[in-house]
């Protein structure tokens, strides 16, 4: 079987989306056996990458995205001449005129641009539409990454939960590995002198940074003398005050920006709590990094989140800073809750694993193929 995977996430900005493409990619090639796993447009995934930058040159990026234009622009099977071979096809979201040979797939990640669409810039609303429009019907199988995606596209796009496999994505073993003195050099490298609550994730409206920051402000001064909350993550789009205010490192705020990928599993292993006051996620990378990684938890009570968390973590109203407050000064007065919180996280982060995920999704796909 020829399973041709479309990477074309790997040549754009992007965060969570890039991570599941690059380690699904990877990590399907290991186990596919007889199988063959190719990403398409023509790329080779190497053995690292970057959130910011493409995977290839300049120059071989702007062909392979001039290729996807001509292909989504063209009312012909563009595809079906100029792409590979393929029993299975899974379609990114950026290509709108897949090709009509094979068995079609793609992954749900969620369902914002629906839900909560002022959390998205209203090109990236539009996009996600119009895939639905387009591709999800021709779809012979769909792919969501939890429960809560797979409910809400039957409740909001009607599709019919029997063409939605759940196959929750996989976290990065070096989260599950991450020792204390990677921790202390991690800490060390960004100047992180003080015990931290940590935020890892994009700067934008659906990560809710700004109730973080007030629910920050409202604890004890006692409190945030002892720690420091630090953020990590680049700038995505939305009002730049959420920046400004993680920019002028008040009450103890000290914002670190993009972290490399190879930084993250100690800075994350370093932290004393982990917070993650999101809006809506499909599933929530950041989360089950530092589930993996065994700290504790303060995330929403809404989406994925409690899915993802179950009882390793505490839930919150996302929209209250002082339920934030509540919950992170829960944790920081008690070393004992914190290590309860710590050996659930990492129990229950097992099911998190990128082989599971590759192998579920192997298996998936020859079905579909028959």
């Amino acid at each position: 079987m020829r399973i041709v995977v479309d990477a074309t996430p790997l040549l754009l900005r992007s965060a969570g989306v890039k991570t599941y493409t690059y380690n699904w990619l990877r990590y399907m090639r290991r186990f596919s056996g007889k199988d063959t796993v190719l990403a398409w447009p023509y790329l080779d995934v190497g053995d690292e990458y970057s959130h910011e930058r493409s995977i290839v040159g300049r120059r071989g990026t702007l062909a392979r995205l001039a290729l996807l234009h001509a292909a989504n622009s063209s009312r012909l099977p563009l595809l079906d001449w100029l792409g590979p071979r393929a029993d299975v096809f899974h379609a990114s979201h950026q290509l709108m005129n897949p090709p009509r040979r094979g068995r079609l797939t793609a992954t749900l990640y969620d369902l914002t641009c629906w839900l909560v669409p002022e959390t998205h810039h209203p090109r990236n609303v539009r996009a996600s539409r119009l895939f639905a429009e387009r591709v999800m019907p021709r779809a012979a199988g769909l792919i969501a990454i939890s429960e809560s995606t797979r409910n809400d596209a039957v409740r909001i796009l009607g599709i019919p939960a029997d063409r939605i496999e759940v196959i929750y994505p996989g976290i990065a073993e070096a989260f599950f590995e991450a020792t204390p003195d990677e921790a202390r050099q991690a800490a060390a490298k960004y100047g992180l002198a003080k015990p931290y609550v940590l935020f890892v994730g994009t700067v934008e409206p659906r990560k809710n940074i700004d109730a973080l920051l007030d629910g920050w402000a409202l604890l004890a001064p006692a409190l945030r003398e002892e720690f420091d909350l630090v953020a990590a993550g680049p700038a995505g789009w939305g009002d730049t005050r959420t920046l400004e205010r993680l920019r002028a490192g008040d009450a103890g705020v000290k914002y670190l920006g993009y972290v490399p990928e190879r930084d993250l599993p100690g800075i994350t292993a370093g932290a004393t709590v982990f917070v993650y006051p999101s809006l809506y996620e499909g599933f929530g990378l950041p989360l089950g990094q530092a589930m993996a990684a065994g700290v504790p938890a303060v995330t929403s009570n809404v989406s994925s989140m409690p899915e993802v968390v179950g009882d390793a973590g505490l839930l919150v109203d996302p929209r209250s800073p002082a339920e934030i407050r509540g919950a992170m000064e829960r944790l920081l007065e008690s070393r004992d809750l914190r290590d309860a919180l710590a050996s659930r996280a990492r129990l229950r982060a097992r099911r998190y694993r990128w082989e599971v995920c590759a192998r579920q999704s192997l298996e998936y796909f020859r079905k579909l193929a028959g």
